[in-house]
């Protein structure tokens, strides 16, 4: 198991999904977390979870468009355990829309939250880092959408794209400071996210049956099944611990075997 005894860490978008499995995997293996989300209520259920058993967690609430909001996330980390050593990019959002379809409001909805957002993370979690005197982990979320386009969700995987390539970019610009990026790219995951992508295919008129798109996508998997949140957890807790520190700039497909890259 690695070794991240009190190691500081933020996930945002931790309020429930992808990122609370992560924080609460983090959290049990000795890390001090951050628990970042838009809604208040939700970040503070899951790190009062934590501290039920035996954790240490501390709930924020941020919205990953808003540098001021991104640097108090940051701050209140510092003051709570001294330091900060990963950050989790997470948070993200989803929206179904043909092609077409697609408008200048919806592009700046979906690319603010998962593309800008993650810039403003890392550009804020970096000045942190050398702040501190050089060395962290960056781990973003991007997603299979993030190396090949799908239709109707264009704009996503514009935005997932744009993540693996701030990803890359980081890593690049920062490596020679011990400064690490890297991403974790998940398939199709049984998520409130899921449920928002697979109402707007029925929405659309793609689909007519609830789970259909799902089911549709899932089925692309080799092996057999739709991912759960906990199939993240494994690849988070290497990226986040010394395990890792001769890996950046990659971007690992956890998706059961649904894109061969």
């Amino acid at each position: 198991m690695p070794d991240l005894r009190n190691k500081s860490i933020i996930v945002t978008g931790a309020g429930r999904g992808i990122g609370a499995a992560i924080a609460r995997a983090l959290a049990a293996d000795g890390a001090r977390l951050t628990i970042a989300d838009r809604t208040a209520d939700e970040a503070e259920q899951v790190a009062e979870t934590i501290r039920a058993a035996g954790g240490a967690a501390i709930a924020v609430t941020v919205d990953v468009r808003d540098r001021d909001a991104v640097r108090r996330m940051i701050d209140e980390t510092v003051r709570a355990y001294g330091r900060l050593d990963v950050l989790f990019n997470n948070a993200g959002v989803a929206q179904t829309k043909p092609f077409l379809d697609i408008t200048e409001e919806d592009w700046r909805f979906v690319t603010d939250v998962n593309a800008l957002g993650v810039l403003i993370g890392m550009q804020e979690a970096i000045k942190t880092f050398r702040t501190q005197g050089g060395g962290g982990k960056i781990v973003n979320t991007a997603s299979i959408a993030g190396k090949q386009g799908y239709e109707p969700l264009a704009h996503y995987s514009a935005s997932k794209f744009a993540v693996v390539a701030l990803t890359q970019a980081a890593a690049r610009a920062f490596g020679k400071e011990g400064i690490t990026a890297n991403a974790i790219c998940p398939g199709v995951v049984a998520t409130e996210m899921w449920k928002v992508i697979d109402k707007g295919f029925r929405d659309t008129g793609l689909t007519r049956t609830e789970n259909e798109a799902f089911d549709m996508f899932a089925a692309g998997a080799v092996l057999g099944r739709p991912s759960a949140a906990e199939d993240l957890v494994g690849v988070a807790r290497f990226l986040a611990s010394s395990d890792s520190d001769f890996m950046t700039g990659q971007s690992l497909m956890v998706d059961g075997g649904m894109v061969f890259t």
